[in-house]
């Protein structure tokens, strides 16, 4: 729904009709508006847990993150591994509390501490196995596919388009890897879905909440033309506490506090959420929407958002602060007096050398990427590989094949670009702030990689942004069958063309979750789905 301004002197029907469309109803209430997520949040979890131990290996980046956690889990900050803690986590028992995998030195990480916590809560839970490691990253995954059906569906007022988001996102081999596997990345974009479905609430309930003033309004003034001059004086309405705004900044400190690529959706929503304050002001005929949120809303959401993703960020890092031994804790001691706690400067001088590692980050890695490529699919990150070439692991023949290969769904990602695209020109040339807000989490995910074009970089970073990708094409399928108001015959061969392109989707989807979930089969057979040389 585009934002439709009313004037003292629009028509009668516009301004009696306002308050619907400040806040259009939702499709349905109950039970029957968690029905399609509960359904794809089952599909996503058959696949994402099914066998969730194997492979019975480090896969990929799992040669950090998990021994990070343990060491979280018995220290408090993380700690030098020894050189053969992989061997002897693989060949244990699972019990965390009696390996012995640490030296007595801290260890310098560069990603801050809460995604490691959270792998150590399925290892504290089930143990140092790759059960263990794998399984709170995959509860993530499968609650945020259950979420991001309910976002869409409140975003799209639709239970269809909201079912069938969730259901792509379910197909996507990119979530099914990223769920599978202990890597930090699944949790950040748990973390930014939540935070931008708490932003859709938080205009939902603020939209709301003016419809029930301009109700009031249109009540207490016989005249439609007048009854709207009160609220659109000068400035505007305020819009009173905003509850669900502060919920969204938790979100985005926690997401901060995971990857520091966080920062950028930081930057984006705000900017966006702001933006949609202008809207909701144009909507009742505010004559100067931009100035009156420029100076009423802006500063101070500024201003509470981004201290509040700051306080959850600084708290993120406790365990380093109680910890005398972790890393870099008493620089401070051999500098300068200063009336900032050493404690605090010691922390500072540690996320310099963090980002100095980040930005100087080009040495090279078979599987880098570059992120112009990620739309395509192109060159997919190979988090395990195994040849089988002694008839043994269930392999039929003498020359088997096992990997874990972090490539999206083909289909979806290929039909996407022409989705985005669809998008960009509703939100262009419809002013359809639906698609805007779709394209602001893909660009917040996406673009800023396009600035560090000569650092190692992988296409799995793309799993931050990938519930708006689906979303994107959930959307242009939902314009593909057309409104009810279309025609039957528009209607159904529109059904008929989203139909087919889900169909695919689900094709696709089976022949590849072999390759997604390190399957032994045969190499005749893993060939056949390498679709591309730049896969091998």
């Amino acid at each position: 729904m585009a934002a439709v301004s009313v004037s003292a002197t629009a028509p009668r029907r516009d301004i009696e009709s306002l308050p619907d469309r400040l806040r259009q109803p939702m499709p349905s209430s109950g039970l029957r508006g968690w029905i399609g997520p509960l359904a794809v949040g089952l599909i996503g979890a058959i696949l994402r847990l099914w066998d969730l131990g194997r492979p019975h290996a480090f896969a990929f980046d799992e040669t950090y993150y998990p021994k990070e956690a343990l060491s979280l889990l018995q220290y408090g900050y993380e700690r030098a591994i020894i050189d053969n803690a992989n061997d002897i986590i693989l060949k244990s028992d699972g019990n965390w509390q009696a390996l012995n995998l640490f030296k007595d030195s801290p260890a310098f990480v560069v990603h801050p501490p809460l995604g490691k916590w959270t792998i150590a809560v399925g290892e504290y839970a089930f143990g140092a196995t790759p059960f263990g490691w794998r399984i709170s990253v995959a509860v993530l995954g499968v609650l945020g596919i259950i979420m991001l059906a309910r976002i869409v569906r409140r975003l799209t007022r639709s239970d269809l388009i909201g079912t069938l988001a969730g259901l792509l996102l379910a197909l996507d081999g990119i979530h099914i890897v990223m769920s599978r596997t202990g890597l930090l990345d699944m949790v950040l974009a748990f973390w930014i879905l939540a935070a931008f479905g708490l932003l859709v609430i938080d205009r939902d309930h603020t939209r709301g909440r003016l419809a029930a003033k301009v109700r009031a309004a249109l009540t207490h003034d016989t005249e439609p033309s007048t009854a709207l001059d009160s609220l659109a004086t000068g400035f505007g309405p305020t819009f009173g506490l905003r509850p669900w705004r502060w919920a969204a900044a938790v979100a985005l400190g926690l997401a901060c506090s995971v990857k520091w690529s966080g920062i950028w959706f930081v930057v984006a929503f705000v900017l966006m959420t702001v933006v949609w304050d202008v809207s909701t002001r144009r909507a009742i005929g505010v004559k100067k929407p931009w100035t009156a949120t420029a100076l009423r809303d802006a500063p101070l959401t500024g201003i509470t958002m981004v201290a509040i993703v700051i306080v959850i960020y600084f708290f993120s890092w406790t365990g380093w602060f109680l910890s005398a031994d972790a890393y870099n804790r008493n620089w401070a001691a051999g500098q300068p007096a200063s009336i900032i706690p050493a404690s605090l400067r010691s922390w500072w001088d540690y996320h310099l050398q963090a980002w100095n590692f980040h930005v100087g980050l080009t040495s090279e890695h078979a599987y880098k990427s570059n992120p112009l490529s990620w739309p395509f699919q192109a060159r997919p990150t190979s988090f395990f590989y195994e040849s089988i070439k002694d008839g043994s692991q269930g392999c039929p023949t003498n020359n088997c094949a096992a990997e874990v290969l972090a490539l999206g769904n083909p289909i979806i990602w290929w039909a996407a670009i022409a989705a985005i695209l669809h998008q960009c020109w509703r939100w262009i040339g419809r002013r359809d702030w639906r698609a805007g807000a779709v394209l602001v989490g893909i660009a917040a995910g996406w673009l800023p990689w396009l600035l560090y074009l000569n650092r190692t970089i992988f296409t799995f970073y793309t799993i931050v942004y990938v519930p708006f990708v689906v979303t994107a094409l959930a959307m242009s399928m939902g314009t593909m069958i057309g409104p009810s108001s279309a025609s039957e015959s528009r209607r159904r061969w529109g059904a008929l063309g989203a139909g087919a392109l889900l169909l695919l989707i689900v094709l696709v989807a089976w022949w590849m979750y072999p390759i997604w979930t390190g399957q032994v089969i045969p190499y005749e057979q893993w060939m056949l789905r390498m679709w591309m040389p730049t896969w091998v």
